[in-house]
């Protein structure tokens, strides 16, 4: 694992940005192609600020949907599906080869896993939650299923932060369940490109680096990766001990 902190949270955009834009330009060097997977959430504005002005050939990038909310349709503001459309697709110079969504009004969990399966996934853009879970895989996550996508109940925490972040006005309109990638299939992703900014996910960060793997810190499985970079700013990294800043 390798971890990089920043000043801020432009940079920590940036610089997450710049090593997923290397990695993704060095798989299509080399295979003609990339399979990537596209997380959202606040966590990755600055970050998609920058990889969507890159000089990727898109053309040849198949990007696969991370979660979803169960029970809102793709216009409510807080729909990642809306949300990748603005702020990725939307934003790209050229088409990609193709992108594959998450709506859970149609059998998506079999059909998309059935995409993703076909063949590995080169990099993987993903961040932390602030109680610690990885997609939507809350604690305690199921490390073990070995099924691409699931659908999962949102705890507490999790759908507080939705609130916070200013995605639903209240806890009541936030959804219980959503649809996920699981945990396995996230890492088998050969590269994990993992953006946390913000000092309130300081707490999740530190469970995840600096304690033990469990399914009660989701994130803490990313150690186990051999090729996992996370990019903090001096918030989020603010609890870790000073000799694990690099």
């Amino acid at each position: 694992m390798k971890i990089t902190v920043s000043i801020n949270e432009e940079e920590n955009g940036k610089q997450a940005a710049e090593s997923g834009i290397a990695a993704i330009k060095n798989i299509i060097a080399q295979k003609g192609e990339a399979r990537i997977i596209i997380a959202t959430g606040a966590s990755q504005f600055e970050m998609f600020k920058v990889l969507v002005k890159s000089d990727i050939d898109w053309s040849k990038v198949t990007v696969f949907h991370l979660d979803e909310y169960v029970g809102i349709n793709e216009s409510h503001p807080a729909s990642f599906r809306k949300y990748l459309k603005e702020r990725f697709e939307d934003q790209l110079p050229k088409a990609l080869e193709a992108i594959y969504y998450l709506d859970p009004a149609t059998d998506c969990i079999s059909e998309v896993g059935s995409k993703i399966s076909e063949k590995p996934i080169d990099v993987a853009f993903v961040g932390i939650g602030e109680n610690g879970h990885l997609a939507f895989n809350d604690p305690p996550a199921d490390f073990d299923i070995e099924t691409p996508y699931l659908i999962v109940d949102l705890d507490e925490g999790c759908r507080q932060q939705q609130v916070n972040e200013g995605w639903f006005p209240s806890l009541e309109a936030v959804p219980k369940q959503a649809i996920s990638m699981s945990v396995k299939q996230i890492m088998k992703s050969l590269n994990i490109i993992c953006t946390v900014p913000g000092e309130r996910k300081a707490n999740a960060v530190q469970a995840c680096i600096e304690g033990e793997v469990s399914n009660l810190a989701p994130s803490s499985i990313l150690q186990q990766h051999s090729n996992c970079s996370i990019f903090l700013d001096e918030n989020s990294a603010g609890l870790l001990k000073k000799g694990v800043k690099v």
